[in-house]
């Protein structure tokens, strides 16, 4: 869909986005008086729009990115380019799952502006999960994500001339500054973004003490740093994914980057990680929690395998790498990733308890001393993620481990 809009750019409002949609011929000219347009937008960084017709059901949304940090102000100001990165990302994603993600009909990089899908019929999957609902596909979808993504991204199916136009392409240094203190830096010291309750300081000070931990977070943290193996979503946790029972969705790719290939599956299974641990507080049948509980686990596993075995078959059909017929150059590279997976997950379970940015998973707990227990056994287990690594041989391994903790 093509269209001329305004150029200059300017905060939208209820009104002003009329201005947008309406040279795009989405809905019916006589019904664009009728239109119901609401702000939606509960994030931190963006204005979010939907617009509906009343009559014939027909949604809309527009996405436009704000000159700075919604939840702060003007006082931390942040890059407009990050719409066009995120227009872009969605955009690549549907060349190889065009169902996992939102359609993207419109962009406009001078208004920092998208046009998409709606996508009011899904819930958020923190949200469901909260509520103790299953979704059987889940698994395999975001598995079928990770693995696509992954692999056409990366070195071993493009010629290296399209790989490094690419890492220009989605240079994303603003939001990936954001990532580097919020996950890798400021949780691991006596920082003041970091947010909890005094009741965890001796927690903290526990973790910013630990010199071996602190030395595998400065790794990972290397590693986020240097190593451009594929295009990640760069925030893939279970804010970022709408669900319903037949269906699932990636959004918000804003913090698309080039990064090492097991950020975003970490990020995915430390928020499922801590859903797991929180319904011990929110499930009001012990049968049903442990069905939930159950379902997170096999989620983490399957998902894992299903990334594994959709990498290992678009390997085998359409890698162009001169080593990918070498035995164990795959299998090096799965496990690296599956280590990595496993670190990445610690550092994001415990700047998800002492940092910055929290998880309603564990702050929506209604009984303070159990959000205090929890929390606590969190920031164990993502230290104890984050130290032991390259222990874990197996998904199983880790699944058994979180069960256990």
């Amino acid at each position: 869909m093509t269209a001329k809009v305004k150029s200059a750019y300017e905060p939208l409002n209820e009104l002003t986005v009329l201005d947008v949609i309406k040279p795009l011929n989405f809905f019916d000219t006589a019904s664009l008086n009728e239109l119901v347009v609401q702000e939606i937008g509960d994030g931190n960084l963006n204005l979010v729009f939907r617009l509906q017709d009343p009559d014939s059901e027909q949604a809309l949304i527009v996405k436009q990115a704000l000159p700075y940090a919604k939840v702060v102000g003007e006082s931390w100001p942040l890059t407009l380019d990050r719409a066009r990165i995120e227009s872009d990302a969605l955009l690549q994603e549907a060349e190889s799952v065009p169902h996992l993600v939102p359609k993207v009909y419109y962009s406009d990089p001078h208004l920092a502006v998208t046009v998409m899908e709606d996508l009011s019929d899904h819930v958020i999957l923190r949200k469901g999960l909260i509520e103790g609902n299953m979704y059987p596909l889940l698994a395999k979808d975001i598995g079928t994500f990770a693995a696509n993504t992954a692999f056409y991204s990366s070195d071993f199916y493009l010629h290296p001339f399209d790989k490094k136009e690419q890492v220009k392409r989605f240079s994303n240094p603003e939001l990936c500054k954001i990532t580097e203190d919020l996950v890798f830096t400021d949780p691991f010291f006596d920082h003041d973004t970091n947010e909890f309750p005094a009741e965890l300081r001796s927690g903290a000070e526990k973790i910013w003490a630990d010199q071996e931990l602190l030395r595998e977070v400065a790794q990972l943290r290397f590693s986020f740093l240097t190593r451009a193996e594929i295009l990640l979503h760069g925030d893939l946790h279970t804010g970022s994914i709408f669900v319903k029972e037949d269906s699932t969705k990636v959004i918000d790719p804003e913090f698309a980057f080039y990064g090492p290939a097991g950020f975003d599956l970490a990020h995915f299974f430390a928020n499922l990680t801590l859903n797991h641990l929180s319904q011990n507080a929110h499930a009001k049948e012990p049968f049903h929690r442990e069905n939930v509980q159950s379902f997170l686990l096999q989620t983490i596993e399957k998902t894992w395998e299903t990334y594994t075995n959709t990498f290992t078959e678009l390997w085998r059909e359409k890698a162009s790498d001169p080593f990918a017929k070498t035995e164990g150059v795959l299998e090096n590279f799965l496990q690296h990733t599956f280590q990595e997976t496993i670190g990445f997950a610690g550092c994001e379970v415990i700047r998800r308890t002492i940092g910055l940015a929290h998880v309603a998973d564990l702050d929506s707990i209604e009984q303070k001393d159990i959000e205090l227990f929890y929390k606590k056994k969190a920031l164990e287990l993502g230290s104890y993620l984050i130290k032991n690594q390259r222990k874990f041989k197996s998904i199983t391994q880790l699944t058994d481990w979180i069960r256990g903790a």
